[in-house]
């Protein structure tokens, strides 16, 4: 049973040499480590201790044992202590430089390793399915290299955007999603990587009807029979999330089933953790990365994304969203019973494109269009985000005056309170020609670096105002991108859901176009903007307002004579001091840190250079055959100077 015993030795020693390890680091490392560095310790601490220890000591206090069977003289332990401390020293040097050069959290622990093991095999598959792709259309160089040969001429940046969107539409849905939000970011990419992201296209092969009667099987929790008198096999659409197929229910209703691709969610998360990974070594090595927000864009996308994936979020915007006027524009019915995150089941409309609605109604229907689209802006809050022609139907009533559906809602656009008052002003102020005014409405909406040149700013706007109301016809809604590009180039970030706003606005103007060639939709949205900010002005409702306002602000009326009256009052006297008080946590924290990082280098080198001066001192009084009491205490000094050193080290590279 000795190695019973041995082994039970060994792993109380190194449980208990774990904690003393890393408790005068007074950092938290994980249990692994510590374990890792009390074995260590346990494991060094005799061959040191044996290592240090004068053989007359060592064969004194082993015959004085012997002899009288009591422990080994007092002289020995000063050898074992200070084998133990050298001991102890290697597992902290060790210790901290594991945490140096791969520090906590940068590699998952053995449980979480073994659970991860099968999506880091589907993502590296995927990576290297990506890296093909990057190799085959000849952008290898630009992802893996500093090479950028094509960047300075036009005819190079046409080229290369064109190789970007082949690339985008090879990878799959995630990277073409990617690639439309970026075609509406003209403030981060060169017009003609613009202009080219937005023929994105995702080509998508019909899934086989076995695959998607399982996920109908699957989502429905029966057999299809038991809810379907009818599906057609055959599938009526297909996309890069979904496939969408006719059906009919027991009632006789004609329904359409909106089916979630099989195995598209996994692809999606492996394709968000690749992104979020080359977004966050951006940041980290490049600047304009930094400045950009490259991981906030990239997280707002896989947000976005995420929504698209679940079908419970589509189906709760089409109740959300005002489809426009009812008697014009409606949404096709939902029957939630029957849907779920990976199955909508909607009324099948028998419609045609808009763009195929009789002549004489084009006109009102564009309208209409243009109507609902900017109530759902500036009033909702909640809009489609791709009102494209093919998203659109006409279908006949009886009344021959037709009616217009909304389609396709997964992908919907939502603006605050806040955001929304302030596009009302934009229009406004755009209309009324004024560049200070557009450039205060701008500034509240957008983030400006400090060092904002206004001035030039303003002169801008002001050839931006002048292009703008030059020209006598209708104006292209492809000034709303010149707007955009003028902020980018001032450093100044226009939020996502500004830029969301203008794609939805621009792809709306092509159906408007097809609907009425005549038609100016930058006019009649000023137009629009100008009548809902008047709209405002009603006199109950102003007095309402003006109401409320008034009860708000009576308490600080109240109390701002008192306050003017102590600041005359300071003034007067010479007493008047201002105080600027730090963001709990902006600048405190910082440099209590700092503070400490500086105290505890200054005594870890104070202790060191003790520690020096008394293991070079003359020999004093001796605690055992060639051992000083000056080199003892040195000793101890050292290793307290040691522990002060590691734990500053391992606090500055955590930091």
């Amino acid at each position: 049973m000795d190695w019973f015993g041995s082994a039970i030795t060994a792993v109380l020693g190194t449980l208990l040499l774990s904690g003393v390890v890393s408790r005068p680091l007074q950092l938290d490392f994980s249990v692994s480590r510590r374990l890792a560095a009390g074995a260590v310790a346990f494991g060094a601490a005799v061959p040191i201790m044996e290592a240090i220890t004068p053989a007359a000591v060592a064969a004194t206090a082993t015959a004085t044992a012997t002899a009288t069977a009591i422990p080994a003289p007092f002289p020995l332990l000063w050898y074992v202590l200070l084998g133990g401390m050298l001991a102890t020293l290697l597992a902290m040097v060790l210790l901290v430089l594991a945490e140096v050069l791969v520090p906590s959290g940068s590699l998952p622990g053995p449980v979480a390793l073994v659970r991860s093991l099968p999506g880091r095999r589907s993502r590296a598959r995927r990576f290297a399915a990506i890296t093909r792709i990057l190799l085959r259309r000849g952008l290898a160089a630009y992802v893996f290299t500093r090479q950028r040969p094509d960047l300075a001429t036009p005819e190079g940046r046409t080229r290369l955007a064109r190789s970007v969107r082949a690339a985008l539409e090879d990878a799959g849905v995630s990277f073409v999603k990617l690639g439309q939000i970026l075609a509406t970011r003209p403030d981060l990419l060169p017009p003609e990587f613009v202009d080219e992201l937005t023929h994105l296209q995702s080509r998508a092969r019909p899934v086989p009807w076995s695959a998607v009667e399982t996920v109908i099987r699957t989502e429905l929790g029966a057999d299809p029979a038991t809810v379907f008198s009818r599906i057609d096999p055959e599938p009526l659409a297909t996309a890069s999330i979904a496939q969408v197929h006719t059906a009919t229910l027991l009632d006789g209703g004609d329904v359409v089933l909106k089916v979630q691709r099989p195995g598209i969610a996994p692809v999606v998360a492996d394709d968000m953790e690749i992104l979020a990974r080359l977004a966050r070594r951006l940041e980290r090595r490049a600047s304009w990365a930094a400045r950009l927000g490259v991981v906030a864009l990239v997280d707002g996308f896989a947000a976005s994304l995420r929504e698209e994936l679940d079908f419970r979020m589509e189906r709760r915007n089409l109740a959300a969203v005002d489809p426009g006027p009812a008697a014009v524009v409606r949404t096709p019915a939902v029957y939630a019973q029957h849907s779920t995150a990976r199955l909508l089941v909607l009324e099948r409309i028998h419609g045609r494109p808009v763009t195929e609605a009789p002549p004489q109604l084009r006109p009102r229907f564009a309208h209409a269009l243009l109507e609902a689209l900017l109530t759902q802006i500036m009033v909702g809050g909640r809009f489609h985000a791709d009102p494209h022609p093919g998203n659109i139907l006409y279908t006949d009533t009886p009344d021959g005056a037709g009616q217009l559906v909304w389609l396709d809602l997964g992908s919907v656009g939502v603006l605050d309170a806040g955001l929304r008052a302030s596009l009302v002003r934009l229009l406004v102020a755009v209309d009324g020609g004024d560049a200070s005014d557009v450039r205060d409405v701008l500034l509240e909406i957008a983030d400006a670096p400090d060092a904002l040149d206004e001035r030039r700013l303003d002169r801008d706007l002001g050839r931006f105002l002048a292009r703008f109301t030059a020209s006598g016809g209708g104006t292209d809604p492809a000034v709303f991108v010149d707007l955009v590009r003028i902020l980018a180039d001032h450093g100044v970030t226009a939020p996502p859901e500004l830029a969301a706003v203008f794609r939805a606005i621009g792809t709306l103007d092509g159906t408007l176009t097809a609907l009425d060639p005549g038609f100016d939709l930058v006019a009649e949205a000023r137009r629009y903007a100008t009548t809902r900010l008047t709209t405002g002005t009603d006199p109950d409702d102003l007095r309402r307002r003006l109401t409320t306002e008034a009860v708000l602000l009576l308490p600080m009326l109240r109390r701002l004579p008192h306050r003017v009256d102590r600041i005359v009052g300071a003034l007067e006297a010479g007493t008047l001091t201002v105080r600027v008080a730090p963001r709990a946590g902006h600048l405190a924290r910082p440099a209590a840190g700092v503070v400490g990082q500086l105290v505890t280098s200054a005594l870890a080198a104070a202790t060191g250079l003790m520690a020096a001066l008394l293991l070079t001192a003359p020999t004093g009084p001796e605690v055992g055959p060639g051992l000083a009491l000056n080199g003892l205490l040195g000793y101890l000094l050292l290793m307290v100077a040691a522990v002060l050193g590691l734990r500053a080290l391992v606090r500055s590279y955590r930091t």
